[in-house]
Order: structure tokens, then sequence, then C-alpha cells
């Protein structure tokens, strides 16, 4: 297999992540007894370096920020997969860094989180460390002729 398609595969998944996240990061059920702590969020004000802000509008400005981090990843990671091998092979820090985040993302989304961002971090980081690999073997194989 060719590190190409695991890029794009992972590019596919994080898009879907970033949506979802983007979507889905506000909402709450009702039986989760929620109610008056998310008012609290929303109703205390608080003065930050001259800007009057609430514990929501943090908890929002991070999770649209998680959201654009998202789509970043799924555009770099669907632009690694149309590089050569060859250009990859010089990329090697940055692949193997990316695929280090998203480790790194599975062991706080294992740690904080529940099945959705955990299942879409272990795949996306199996993915991403999948192509690191090969993209580091295909340019160490010699030509097939």
């Amino acid at each position: 297999m060719r590190a190409s398609i695991f890029y794009r595969i992972a590019a596919v998944l994080l898009l879907v992540f970033a949506v979802g996240h983007t979507l889905g990061f506000r909402q709450s059920d009702p039986e989760w007894g929620l109610d008056t702590l998310l008012g609290s969020m929303r109703s205390i004000h608080f003065d930050v370096q001259g800007f009057n802000r609430t514990y929501w509008d943090l908890f929002v400005a991070a999770g649209f920020s998680v959201g654009v981090l998202y789509l970043f990843a799924a555009i770099l990671a669907w632009q690694l997969g149309g590089l050569p091998a060859a250009t990859l092979a010089l990329m090697r820090g940055t692949v193997w860094a990316f695929a280090l985040c998203f480790a790194v993302i599975t062991v706080v989304s294992w740690r904080y989180l529940f099945v959705i961002p955990i299942a879409f971090s272990i795949v996306i980081t199996l993915c991403l460390t999948t192509a690191a690999w090969l993209s580091a073997k295909q340019i160490s194989m010699p030509p097939l002729r």
C-alpha cells in the first residue's frame, strides 16, 4: 500500500471530525443535568485584559479553535497524500510529528472524552503513523522495473 492512501483516509476522517466537533461541542442533553452549570457559564461575567467575558465565551472559543485546527489537519493530510515519496522522505520530521500529535490527542481523548472522539483519534493516529512509516519505507525501496 502507498502512504498517500492513508493520508487521504486521515484527511477525510479529520474533515468529518472537524465538522462534527464544530457542530456538536455546544450541544447538551437535558438528562445530563447541566442546565444550571451551563446557565452559570453563560451568565457570570468577568473582565479579562479589558474584555468582558464569560466561561461560556472561553468554552466556545476553545471549541471553535479545535474545529479550525482539525480542519487545518485535514488539509495538511490531504496535501501530504498528494506529495511524491521523495518529498515525503524529506519531510520525515513533519510527518512523524503529525502522527505523534494525534497519538497525544488520542491519549487526551481516552482520558477526558468519550467514544466518538476516542475512535476518531485512534483511527486517525493509525492512518498517520502508517503513512509516515510507509513514506519512509517507499523511498528506501528501489523502484520496480
